[in-house]
């Protein structure tokens, strides 16, 4: 028999129904259980702030309007997938929950996910965020996100929850440093100062790690272009890889979705947060990660193939700064270099080299780099991030300590899917093709420099910002 946690009395909850109620400002202050230990283990309680979001913005709609309201919800407890179906209904000043059908774990039913690619056309803002939820770069869109946008570009390295208001998770956010867990902030509803308009947040893991946060409107001002349009007026550098091409347009989004949940299923199980677990099954789901990686990394460079091949293709011209980009880089892959014992040496805090160039391009493309002498350089090596200024222009350069390229190797290594006999590594052989062609699309240049036993150094060159 299930019980109802809650401040004053409540009915037990008969037939298999799950039942809940909230208060005026949509916080639970009645739940049955299970929803009464998902609201636990999720780091609030009752009362509470409701810990999921898909089930708090049907409450905060049935409350708004005043009229009752239902729909199949979908969340994540523990790294198990959790379905229900949820009748909201008011009551008072806050509403009562009807939950059934309630599934944890493998067998939850849930909704038709919605294409990536119709996400990204819908998407008024795209910021990408590195693993612990930080803001790397935006592409903001939306004239009303301008003061979001001027407040992300100076605000680099934060986590991006402190550029909005997410009131679902306000008390829980106060508790504790960062973010919450990316699963429980995917679908949550949030304001930012300057926009009338509400917004949602969509997550989505990136293979070779971070996220994509798209911000999607509740109310869409104007309908989204055509692609024809689209390329038109924006650029195709502007739309997702691809936009109208095969890959981008049919195969990515398809292959995406998929693989990105066989990733984070792995992942959940790897780190056993689904429960106590073998080494030998966690060493498995640790592999099937990784196949889950290569391939998202294939489709990522293929679609990213299809980019900077289109006719047209011109980054933006952004001020930025060489020696900030050479330490974002190393800060993301700090992890993976701490992994194989590699030191990452960066630029000092106190230099600068200004430079044009699309800044997430850059970052594209230094972080290729810096991957590609992680992967290659021997475990205890150092791979140094250099920069400067000179009659070439601004430049940076990334030196391992591996077994470096012979002549002819180096003249074959920006060869479209060329990968000097490697196997079994990883690599998509279109990582430095595609990064040569974006130093050159920025007005610069990437080069290699080595010798057999070494190491090489790749160094991209790029226009030097004299305006600072």
């Amino acid at each position: 028999m299930s019980a109802l946690r809650e401040e004053g009395a409540a009915p037990t909850t008969p037939g298999g129904l799950i039942r809940a109620r909230t208060d005026g400002e949509d916080r639970l202050i009645a739940a049955d259980e299970p929803l009464a230990g998902f609201q636990m283990r999720s780091g609030t309680g009752v009362p509470g702030a409701i810990a999921m979001p898909a089930l708090l913005a049907l409450v905060r709609r049935v409350r708004r309007t005043g009229q009752p309201a239902s729909r199949t919800i979908l969340s994540f407890d523990d790294g198990h997938p959790v379905s229900a179906f949820a009748c909201v209904s008011p009551q008072g000043e806050g509403t009562a929950i009807e939950l059934s059908q309630w599934h944890r774990g493998e067998e939850a039913a849930a909704e038709p996910p919605v294409p990536d690619v119709l996400l990204h056309h819908l998407a008024e803002a795209e910021i990408l965020l590195d693993d612990a939820q930080r803001v790397i770069v935006a592409d903001v869109r939306a004239d009303d996100l301008a003061g979001l946008a001027a407040a992300l570009e100076t605000g680099r390295g934060k986590y991006w929850t402190d550029f909005v208001k997410i009131e679902l998770v306000s008390d829980l956010m106060t508790a504790r440093q960062g973010p919450l867990h990316w699963r429980l902030l995917d679908d949550a509803p949030f304001t930012v100062e300057g926009s009338a308009r509400g917004w949602r947040a969509r997550i989505l893991p990136r293979g070779q790690g971070g996220f994509v946060l798209l911000a999607i409107p509740e109310a869409i001002e104007t309908l989204p272009a055509g692609p024809a349009a689209t390329a038109a007026t924006r650029g195709e550098e502007d739309q997702p890889p691809g936009w109208n091409r095969l890959l981008g347009r049919d195969l990515a989004p398809a292959l995406r979705q998929p693989i990105t949940r066989i990733i984070a299923n792995a992942e959940t199980i790897r780190t056993r947060l689904a429960g106590p677990l073998a080494d030998e099954y966690a060493s498995y789901a640790h592999d099937i990660a990784e196949a889950g990686r290569h391939l998202m990394s294939l489709i990522e460079d293929l679609a990213d193939l299809e980019a900077v091949e289109a006719p047209g293709f011109a980054p933006a011209p952004d001020q930025i700064d060489l020696a900030d980009c050479a330490r974002r880089a190393a800060g993301i892959l700090s992890v993976r270099a701490q992994e194989r014992g590699i030191t990452l040496k960066t630029p000092a805090a106190d230099i600068r080299v200004p430079a044009i160039g699309e800044f997430r391009r850059v970052l594209q493309v230094l972080l290729n780099l810096v991957t590609n002498a992680i992967r290659y350089g021997p475990a205890g090596s150092t791979v140094t991030l250099a920069c400067g200024l000179d009659a070439r222009g601004a430049w940076i350069a990334v030196q391992d300590e591996g077994h470096g390229l012979t002549p002819e190797q180096a003249e074959r290594v920006f060869d479209k899917f060329e990968r000097l006999g490697r196997s079994g590594d990883g690599g998509t052989g279109l990582g430095l093709y595609i990064s040569r062609h974006l130093a050159r699309a920025m007005g610069g240049d990437l080069k290699v420099t080595s010798a057999a036993g070494e190491g090489a150094r790749f160094e991209l060159t790029l226009p030097p910002d004299r305006a600072a």
